[in-house]
């Protein structure tokens, strides 16, 4: 669990750690297992995950994201993924911050490789157990929309 100690390495903010803990989270090597259920530990118990890059919003619970995901590796539709952050850039003010992250993510799915680049923003509030994600919403990089420069 994330707490507000910050145990992370020099120059290592706790936004820093918490995003590169989702993202140990969610990813796994071919014949891993991704470590969905350390999820619960990064969100608030009412943490969101929107992901907006088709029609519709697709917006899950933890415990929804967690489960969908761990069923597509049951059912071998996911058999590996990598996803890490590129770059970020966070504000904060008091006990709420913003986090802007570029990443970049891999895998197989359905047995073909796929990969891609998006951008996260992740919003975070501080509890009396430390910070911890309250939402994250993005979007993956497709023609027409490209990650910006800056």
């Amino acid at each position: 669990m994330v707490d507000g100690g910050s145990g992370y390495a020099a120059g290592v903010t706790e936004f820093e750690g918490l995003i590169a803990a989702f993202f140990h989270a969610v990813s796994f090597e071919p014949g891993g297992r991704p470590a969905y259920g350390e999820l619960h530990d990064l969100f608030l118990p009412q943490g969101m995950l929107i992901r907006n890059s088709g029609e519709s919003p697709e917006i899950s619970s933890v415990a929804e994201f967690a489960d969908s995901r761990q069923a597509m590796v049951d059912g071998g539709v996911l058999t590996a993924f990598h996803e890490a952050e590129l770059a970020g850039v966070t504000e904060s003010f008091g006990n709420v911050a913003h986090r802007m992250s570029t990443y970049e993510k891999s895998g197989v799915i359905d047995g073909a490789p796929m990969e891609g680049k998006g951008v996260i923003f992740t919003q975070f509030v501080r509890t009396p157990d430390g910070w911890r994600i309250s939402s994250m919403a993005w979007d993956d990089e497709r023609p027409g929309l490209a990650i910006p420069d800056r």
